[in-house]
C-alpha cells in the first residue's frame, strides 16, 4: 500500500512540476504570438501530466522513477533558466 501511495504522490507532484516547467519553457521558446504560445504550451501540459503518470506506474522501482523525474526536472529548470536569462540579456521579453 505504501508503494502505491508513493507512486501516486510522485505522479502528482512530479507530473505537475514537469508540466509547469515545460509550459513555462514552451511559452518562452515557441515562435508564436504570446497568447498562442501560452495556449499551445498549456494544451501540451495536459498530455505531459498523463505521460508522467503512466511512466511512474510503468516502472518497477519507485526510486528509479524518482531519480528519472528529478533529472528531468533539473534539465527543464536549467533550460528554462537559460532561455529566460538569454532573452533578458538580449533585451527582449521572455
Amino acid at each position: 500500500m505504501a508503494r502505491i501511495l508513493a507512486r501516486i504522490a510522485l505522479a502528482t507532484v512530479g507530473g505537475y512540476t514537469i508540466a509547469a516547467l515545460t509550459t513555462a519553457l514552451l511559452s518562452a521558446a515557441l515562435p508564436l504570438e504570446r497568447s498562442e504560445a501560452v495556449t499551445t504550451a498549456t494544451l501540451v501540459s495536459f498530455a505531459i501530466i498523463a505521460g508522467v503518470v503512466v511512466f511512474v506506474f510503468a516502472l518497477r522501482s519507485v526510486r528509479r522513477a524518482t531519480a528519472i523525474l528529478l533529472v528531468m526536472i533539473l534539465a527543464l529548470a536549467a533550460s528554462l533558466w537559460l532561455a529566460v536569462s538569454s532573452a533578458l540579456t538580449a533585451g527582449g521579453a521572455p
